[in-house]
């Protein structure tokens, strides 16, 4: 049995994992879906980036979790990829869902055009805030599915997106698995590209969108449980 911490990306909570959750519980592992601190249900709690990694270090602490596979989706892989570094030998493999990662000393939204996200946090009261279905569209999603996507968003605290990452140890030293969803982008970011050059990184590639949680659940499942292996 394997303990999976299940991290979704900005806007969302636990609930985006349900479908995945179901499967490798299916399979006799154990999944942990984690809302980070400021989203979903936790809305309303103050949190910045280093917020977001004690949150996740919390849960495998609290829980006492071995033989942890962390999985961090989208912004999540920032604070995931610092978490898995201070989980020390609890870890066994931290999962890239189509995410970035993190560069000490830069944040989310270092390294891409991102001065229209900053404008829209600050006159947003601090938040990212959830967008429309137009977004969503390209990415191998049924109406349906975007429709989920969109009833379980939330305003996404905006400090954790302008914080900087801080590692205590070169990434690429991790056991890492990343997986590239083909729709959103056919190649890895140059950063990602560069840590997967590292004998201890693997790359899955997944023939859909941005968010295979939702549009291929069991596919998506199925990577993890042999990542795990």
């Amino acid at each position: 049995m394997t303990n999976f911490v299940l991290v979704a990306g900005a806007r969302l909570g636990a609930s985006a994992w349900d479908e995945v959750a179901a499967e490798l519980r299916a399979a006799g592992h154990e999944p942990r879906p984690l809302t980070l601190s400021g989203l979903a249900e936790k809305r309303g709690v103050p949190a910045g980036q280093q917020t977001h990694v004690r949150d996740i270090v919390d849960e495998v602490e609290r829980l006492d979790l071995r033989e942890v596979v962390l999985v961090g989706h989208s912004y999540s892989g920032i604070p995931v990829g610092q978490a898995a570094e201070r989980i020390g030998d609890r870890l066994a493999r931290v999962v890239f869902v189509d995410s970035s990662v993190p560069v000490d000393g830069e944040s989310f939204l270092s390294g891409w055009p991102s001065d229209h996200v900053r404008e829209e946090i600050e006159k947003s009261d601090g938040f990212w805030l959830p967008v429309g279905p137009e977004h969503y569209a390209g990415q191998g999603l049924t109406d349906e599915q975007i429709s989920r996507i969109i009833d379980r968003s939330s305003p996404h605290p905006g400090a954790t997106l302008t914080e900087p990452a801080v590692l205590t140890r070169p990434l690429g030293e991790l056991p890492a698995t990343y997986i590239k969803c083909l729709l959103d982008d056919e190649e890895p970011m140059p950063v990602v590209a560069e840590l997967l050059k590292n004998d201890s990184w693997e790359l899955v590639t997944m023939d859909t969108g941005h968010w295979p949680m939702f549009s291929q659940p069991r596919e998506l499942a199925a990577i993890l449980r042999g990542a795990a292996a």
